[in-house]
């Protein structure tokens, strides 16, 4: 039992550590993730200042300190809380024998960095995507879901506006995601971590951005405001689930984009009703009473 606890205090201090390093720019810059996403976040706050697609909509738009708030929670304060029990579990795989290069379907440590960055965020989101259907189709999923999608507004921080249950979902599909490339990530990987952050931004941005013949490939603005639509198209239980990458939804035929003016109404029905403060939303989706 006291090794089960050093292990979980051990990684949490470590993670803490390194949060106040990047805070402190005692990290290399390009791993910097603290100050990257402040960075990321100020200028397509700024391209959304200057190129409102959503003239009416204020700079600081409903919620925007809420979901600011959630960028670093998520990002940072959830990492050092939770980072301990991945090393538990991570020892207990190590303790029944269980290598991490023996779930490996393909090895890509001696391929050139840029195809093991390009497989590698290939890989991760098409994971992504997966989870996020699933969030979608399992209403005990959804209940945590519930805290993304309601957002009344749209802007670059909403990104990272989602229920902390949501980090334990996606993180071992991450794992996982890294085990069959062989168990590690590449050495370039804050490339591929970086570019997500500035697409997820963008994606939820008041920016009206298609990336032309690309957007069969990118994910946009435009198509992710259709996925937080208050009205789906009948039969379904959402459209666009694309994180970085709108390819799957074409693949998968879970594309839709009827118009662009963007001026939609977004949210879920009963919305009116959600808990408004983010200790409230913690909470939820524990209980049933939110439908």
């Amino acid at each position: 039992m006291l090794k089960v606890f050093d292990i979980i205090i051990s990684a949490s201090l470590s993670s803490l550590n390194w949060v106040w390093n990047c805070i402190t720019f005692n990290v290399a810059w390009y791993t910097n993730y603290f100050w990257g996403l402040i960075l990321i976040s100020l200028i397509v706050w700024g391209i959304e200042i200057l190129f409102p697609w959503r003239k009416n909509q204020s700079i600081f738009r409903k919620d925007f300190w809420l979901d600011a708030f959630y960028m670093f929670f998520n990002f940072f304060v959830f990492a050092i809380i939770i980072n301990g029990i991945y090393e538990l579990i991570e020892a207990g795989f190590m303790e029944m024998g269980i290598q991490i290069h023996s779930l490996a379907i393909i090895d890509i440590s001696l391929w050139p960095m840029w195809s093991q960055l390009l497989v590698f965020f290939i890989v991760l989101d098409f994971l992504q995507w997966f989870t996020h259907i699933l969030l979608h189709r399992y209403l005990f999923l959804w209940r945590f879901h519930k805290v993304h999608h309601s957002v009344k507004e749209m802007g670059f921080a909403a990104h990272l506006r989602y229920h902390w249950m949501e980090n334990i979902l996606y993180k071992p599909l991450k794992t996982f995601g890294v085990l069959i490339l062989g168990g590690f990530e590449p050495e370039q990987a804050y490339i591929v971590h970086f570019i997500a952050i500035t697409i997820g931004h963008f994606n939820h941005s008041n920016i009206k951005i298609t990336w032309g013949p690309l957007k069969y490939i990118l994910n946009n603005p435009v198509m992710h405001l259709y996925h937080h639509a208050y009205v789906l198209p009948k039969g379904t239980y959402g459209v666009n689930f694309g994180i970085s990458l709108s390819l799957w939804d074409y693949i998968f035929k879970t594309n839709y984009v009827p118009e662009d003016s963007g001026t939609i109404t977004i949210g879920f029905k009963g919305d009116d009703k959600f808990p408004k403060s983010f200790v409230q939303q913690s909470f939820h989706g524990f209980f049933r009473q939110h439908k």
